[in-house]
């Protein structure tokens, strides 16, 4: 039987599960002790899987593992294995892909020139359009991973040297990335031309970085130098670094996501920072759909900063009326439908103290399916709130993604398929209120809100609107037949 590869959405917490963390850093004696702590701090970029290649000049060392940073890249014996002053590492959730060894990365190849490891923040809207045309000529898929169509592509290339081969494929995907290569004499790294996903350029002790974020760069000690921009190769060498901009000029479109949701509060983004651009989702919200409450409670802990802002903005005061269990495995045994029924207490409790006998407004980055959310509207209620109003910082998501975000199927969006009439009854609020489009724009400096002819920010899930090419979701029955590897037990 084969199938396309599924979109892994978390329906057991109802959010939208992160994409992916890539670090890489060239010429320092202790790159892969550094690529941990890097991928340490990319930890909430994903949580299925982590693995680092490194290069000691002749050899290239790989370990990968399924599981968190801290459950195996902390032990000697596998950092002992990961030789060398140059290492690309990865922290995977499976957008693409399952959740299988053969798909942890980076992945790795010999090619002609040498050794190329490759690690891949995003998603490629055209991959399976790709891997059938390879496959049918001769290429031999290893894993599920859209990653490796990129390795493919590169190593069917008939151009001349390995940047060249990387900058012909590419010119050949379509969809979000942001990439780290480690070759046997270089670190490379590449940003999609619209810039829908982030990549930023630092420097320790003379050693350059690429990471995700710029908290990966904190944690090491290392000065964040700039952003990678969008459409650009940066080349690390001994010589220094390098700038090619191989596609036309265009406009950048980062993901809006990473600030709502995605990117870590101390992150700073494409300039800004997120913790800052969060509490001013919240003031902006309080703005458009001010009511009377006692009280502000964030949803922990991605609501914090947006409910802080709300509570400055609407002079109401702000208080922990929800607190989170850090300390949840992520498979709880739940083994009867008794134990289920308290799944969300297992990581969220309502704080009686500060909620009992009050009007509560709570404060959300986003609502999927819903599903967390009517738990945590019925928790206040049980807890003795007087009245419980919703307020979610971003727009109603009402389209999938296809660009590294797993998103549920558009039936299964509540937004998509509800009245906010309908869905204020459904979560069993007294009212709910989501942050407008042009709100969330004039919350990020843009007085005007958004330009519906030139858009500031990769915005499909609220608007509908996609930035570049859906060839894999557009290509028709034929893309149900690609021989893709399935798990069969």
């Amino acid at each position: 039987m084969t199938r396309l590869p599924a979109y892994h959405y978390d329906e057991k917490t109802d959010k939208l599960r992160d994409e992916c963390g890539v670090f890489g850093i060239f010429g320092h004696p202790d790159a892969a002790a550094l690529t941990t702590l890097g991928l340490h701090a990319l930890q909430h970029r994903g949580q299925e899987a982590a693995g680092i290649v490194s290069f000691d000049g002749k050899n290239f060392f790989a370990e990968r593992r399924m599981g968190l940073v801290s459950d195996h890249f902390t032990k000697p014996r596998v950092l002992d294995n990961l030789l060398g002053p140059s290492a690309v590492g990865h922290v995977r959730y499976s957008t693409t892909g399952e959740t299988i060894l053969r798909n942890v990365q980076p992945l790795f190849a010999d090619l002609t020139g040498g050794g190329f490891a490759i690690a891949h923040n995003g998603n490629l809207t055209n991959a399976l359009t790709l891997r059938e045309e390879l496959v049918k000529n001769g290429s031999i898929f290893q894993s599920t991973s859209d990653t490796e169509t990129i390795l493919q592509l590169v190593a069917r290339s008939k151009r001349v040297n390995t940047l060249s081969r990387f900058t012909d494929a590419l010119f050949q995907i379509e969809g979000a990335y942001a990439l780290v290569v480690l070759t046997n004499k270089k670190l490379i790294g590449a940003r999609d031309p619209l810039g829908i996903r982030p990549l930023v350029i630092g420097k320790l002790d003379g050693a350059y970085i690429l990471a995700s974020e710029t908290c990966a760069l904190d944690i090491i000690g290392a000065s964040f130098v700039r952003e990678v921009e969008n459409g650009e190769i940066v080349v690390i060498t001994d010589d220094g670094i390098e700038s090619i901009k191989p596609f036309p000029p265009i406009e950048p479109r980062p993901c809006i996501f990473e600030y709502i949701y995605f990117s870590r509060p101390d992150s700073i983004i494409n300039g800004k920072s997120v913790y800052d651009c969060r509490k001013a989702f919240g003031r902006k919200l309080a703005e458009e759909s001010g009511v009377e409450a006692d009280v502000v409670i964030p949803v922990p802990d991605s609501g914090v900063p947006s409910a802080i802002g709300y509570g400055e903005a609407s002079k109401i005061p702000f208080e922990l009326g929800i607190i989170r269990n850090h300390y949840v495995g992520r498979t709880f045994i739940e083994p009867t439908q008794s134990i289920r029924a308290f799944s969300v207490k297992l990581k969220h409790n309502a704080n009686r103290a500060q909620v009992e006998g009050k009007r509560v407004i709570l404060i959300d980055d986003s609502i999927v399916r819903g599903t967390t959310s009517v738990k945590i509207v019925q928790m206040m209620r049980e807890a003795g709130a007087k009245e419980v109003h919703m307020r979610i910082a971003s727009p109603p998501i009402t389209h999938p993604d296809f660009y590294g975000i797993d998103t549920p199927s558009q039936e299964h969006l509540l937004a998509a398929n509800h009245s906010l009439e309908a869905m204020c009854k459904y979560i069993g609020a007294d009212s709910l209120a989501f942050l407008s489009v042009d709100g969330l724009y004039q919350a990020m400096g843009f007085p005007d809100g958004r330009n519906p002819e030139r858009p500031q920010y990769t915005d499909h899930c609220f608007t509908g609107e996609y930035p570049t090419g859906l060839a894999d979701q557009n290509g028709g029955d034929h893309l149900h037949q690609l021989s893709l590897l399935s798990e069969q037990g």
